[in-house]
C-alpha cells in the first residue's frame, strides 16, 4: 500500500396487487445525492449482467449526473482551479488480513495555498460521494474559495467503485456479480480516506496538520461518520444535505415526497392539484386504444413508450430533483434552470389557455427541468443515467433508505414502502439480501440527540429546508459544537457551491457562520497543540470578511 501515481492537472395509485408491492419496492430503492452535477454529465456504459433498476427506484441522490458521455471534457468549473491528478494504491479489503488485489484510488491534490507541515498548515478533505470525484470537485467551489484564507490543502478522494477508482480493473469486471460488488459499503471507502490522507501527511511529514472534512449528499453522511469513526484523524466535518436519519423507524417514510411536494403547493395550489389529478390521467389515456402512442406523441418522446410507468418515472424525477435544486439563482448544476425553478414549473402549468388537458398542461411545465434552453428536439427517458450502477448497489445492501408516499399531503400516488417486494427486487437484479439495520448498528441514528451529545463534537449540519432530503438531516442544535445551520429558502447542499454575485444575503450569512465554526476548531486545535505554533498559522481571518 502506500503507492502513488501523479498525473498533472491543470436521480399508480391502484390496488396493491403482488405486482404492484414490487412496483413500489422498486419506488423505494430509488429517490437519493447527494452530491453535485452538470446538465452535460450523462451515463456510463456497462455490461452489467442484472436486469436494470427502474429511476423511481433508488433514492434520488446526484451522483449519478457525474458520469459523462464526453469523457474527453473535464467539467468547466474545474478550469478555474489549479490541482494534480495523483492515484493511491488502496487494499481492495481493509477488515481482512486476506491477500487480495488492490486497486488505485484516484484523488485530486492542491498545495497552492498551503501553509505547509512545518505551519500545521490544515487540510480540507472533501468526502467523494457516489460518482467521478471531478465533477463533485466542480460544484464545491465553498472549500477551493475558503482555502486561500486558511492556507490549506484541498484534497478531494474518490469514492470506490465511481469514477476512475475501479477495483479489478475495470468497470466492467467491478460490476461483475455480487461477489466482485461486495466490497461496494460506505465503511470500506471511509477506510480508503483514513489510509490515504494519514499516508499523504506521513510522506509529506504533516502528521501533526489538523483535517477538516466537507461533503454534501451522501458525502455529506460520510464526512459525518468520518468524524465520529475517526476523530483521531479529523478534528472536524461540515456535512451539507446529509440525511443521516433516512433508515429504518429513525423519521417518517414519506418525508421527502411530502417536502418536493410542499415545494410546489407553496408556489401555486393549483399547479400541486394538477400535479396530483396527472398520474390518473396518464393512467387512463395508457388504457386507452393507441394510447401509448398518443403520449409518446404529446410528450415528443424519442421512442415509443412501452409503458405509462415508464413516462411516469421521467415526471417522478423531474419533480424530485427539481426540488433539490430549487435554487434562488440560474443554475446548470443538473440542467440549465431559471432561478427558483419550480416558481416557473407552476408559471408554465397554470398559464395553459382554458381548455388545455391535465397532460398537457404537465408536458409545459416539465419542459423547464428538460428543455429549458428549447433546444431539445425529443427527450430520450433515459437521459439522466437511471441504469444499473454503484449505488443501486448500496441501495440493496447496506444503504437501506424507506421511502413512502401519503395520499394527502403528497402530490404523488400514494404507496406505502413494501420490505418484502423490496428484498425480492434486490435479490432479481442482484442475488443480495438487504440489511436494513446496519447503517445505524455501525454508524447510529436512532436517538441521535443523545447519542452526538455523548460521543460527537465539531460537526455541522447544515440544511435548506426546500431541499426533500432535509427531512431526514439533523437540524436541532446538538451541542455547543455540534450545529444545526438551516436556512428556508436553501436547497441541496447550496452553501458548498461557488459563491456568486447573485448569492442571498440568508447564504453569505451561512457560509460566513460556518467559516466561523472551522476557525474556532482549527484554534482550538493549535491552541492545544501549544500557543507557540498557534501563532504561525493563519486561521481563516480574512476567511470571515468574504
Amino acid at each position: 500500500m502506500g503507492t502513488y501515481l501523479n498525473i498533472n492537472n491543470g436521480e399508480e395509485s391502484c390496488p396493491k396487487t403482488t405486482e404492484q408491492a414490487k412496483k413500489m419496492a422498486k419506488h423505494a430503492i430509488a429517490v437519493l445525492l447527494f452530491s453535485t452535477v452538470l446538465f452535460i454529465l450523462a451515463p456510463e456504459s456497462s455490461s452489467f449482467p442484472f436486469q436494470s433498476v427502474s429511476s423511481r427506484r433508488a433514492p434520488k441522490f446526484l451522483g449519478r449526473f457525474s458520469t459523462s458521455k464526453h469523457r474527453n471534457q473535464r467539467p468547466k468549473q474545474l478550469l478555474r482551479y489549479r490541482y494534480e491528478t495523483r492515484y493511491f494504491e488502496q487494499r481492495l479489503d481493509h477488515f481482512s488480513f486476506s491477500e487480495l488485489p488492490t486497486f488505485n484510488q484516484r484523488y485530486l491534490i492542491s498545495s497552492e495555498h498551503w501553509a505547509g507541515a512545518d505551519r500545521l498548515g490544515p487540510i480540507f478533505l472533501y468526502c467523494g460521494n457516489e460518482g467521478d470525484i471531478e465533477w463533485f470537485a466542480a460544484n464545491t467551489g465553498f472549500v477551493w474559495e475558503i482555502a486561500p484564507s486558511f492556507g490549506a490543502m484541498v484534497v478531494f478522494p474518490e469514492h470506490r467503485y465511481y469514477g476512475n477508482s475501479m477495483p479489478f480493473g475495470s468497470r466492467e469486471e467491478a460490476y461483475k456479480d455480487a461477489a466482485s460488488l461486495s466490497y461496494l459499503t460506505a465503511e470500506q471507502a471511509l477506510a480508503d480516506f483514513a489510509v490515504l490522507i494519514t499516508n499523504l501527511k506521513r510522506n509529506l511529514s504533516a502528521e501533526a496538520c489538523p483535517v477538516i472534512l466537507f461533503g454534501g449528499s451522501y458525502g455529506g453522511m460520510l464526512a459525518a461518520w468520518m468524524r465520529l469513526k475517526y476523530p483521531h484523524i479529523a478534528i472536524g466535518a461540515l456535512a451539507s444535505s446529509a440525511p443521516i436519519l433516512q433508515f429504518e423507524d429513525i423519521v417518517p417514510p414519506e418525508t421527502f415526497y411530502n417536502i418536493v411536494s410542499s415545494d410546489f403547493k407553496r408556489e401555486s395550489a393549483s399547479c400541486f392539484n394538477t400535479i396530483k389529478a396527472s398520474w390518473n390521467a396518464l393512467i387512463s389515456e395508457g388504457q386507452k386504444e393507441n394510447g401509448l402512442s398518443q403520449l409518446t406523441r404529446m410528450f415528443r418522446l424519442c421512442r415509443e413508450l412501452k409503458n405509462t410507468e415508464e413516462l411516469a418515472n421521467w415526471l417522478d424525477s423531474a419533480y424530485s430533483f427539481l426540488a433539490m435544486v430549487d435554487y434562488p439563482y440560474p443554475s446548470e448544476f443538473l440542467m440549465p434552470l431559471p432561478g427558483y425553478p419550480i416558481r416557473e414549473v407552476c408559471r408554465k402549468i397554470d398559464g395553459c389557455p382554458d381548455g388545455t388537458s391535465i397532460l398537457e398542461r404537465v408536458f409545459e411545465g416539465v419542459g423547464v427541468y428538460y428543455n429549458y434552453t428549447g433546444e431539445v428536439d425529443c427527450f430520450e427517458l433515459d437521459d439522466d443515467p437511471h441504469g444499473m450502477d454503484g449505488w443501486n448497489w448500496q441501495a440493496c445492501t447496506e444503504m437501506v433508505m424507506p421511502m413512502s408516499s401519503s395520499p394527502d399531503a403528497s402530490m404523488f400516488p400514494a404507496y406505502d414502502f413494501n420490505f418484502s417486494a423490496f428484498q425480492e427486487e434486490c435479490w432479481t437484479n442482484f442475488k443480495v439480501n438487504p440489511r436494513p439495520r446496519w447503517i445505524t448498528t455501525e454508524f447510529g441514528g436512532k436517538d441521535i440527540m443523545t447519542n452526538l451529545k455523548t460521543f460527537g463534537s465539531n460537526i455541522i449540519f447544515s440544511n435548506g429546508f426546500l431541499d426533500p432530503w432535509s427531512g431526514y438531516s439533523v437540524t436541532q442544535n446538538v451541542s455547543d459544537s455540534i450545529v444545526a445551520l438551516n436556512t428556508q429558502e436553501g436547497a441541496h447542499h447550496i452553501d458548498l457551491r461557488a459563491a456568486t454575485a447573485q448569492d442571498p444575503n440568508w447564504l453569505v450569512e451561512q457560509r460566513a457562520t460556518e467559516i466561523k465554526l472551522i476557525k474556532k476548531w482549527l484554534s482550538d486545535y493549535y491552541q492545544a497543540k501549544g500557543a507557540t505554533l498557534r501563532s504561525n498559522v493563519e486561521t481563516g481571518d480574512r476567511a470571515t470578511s468574504m
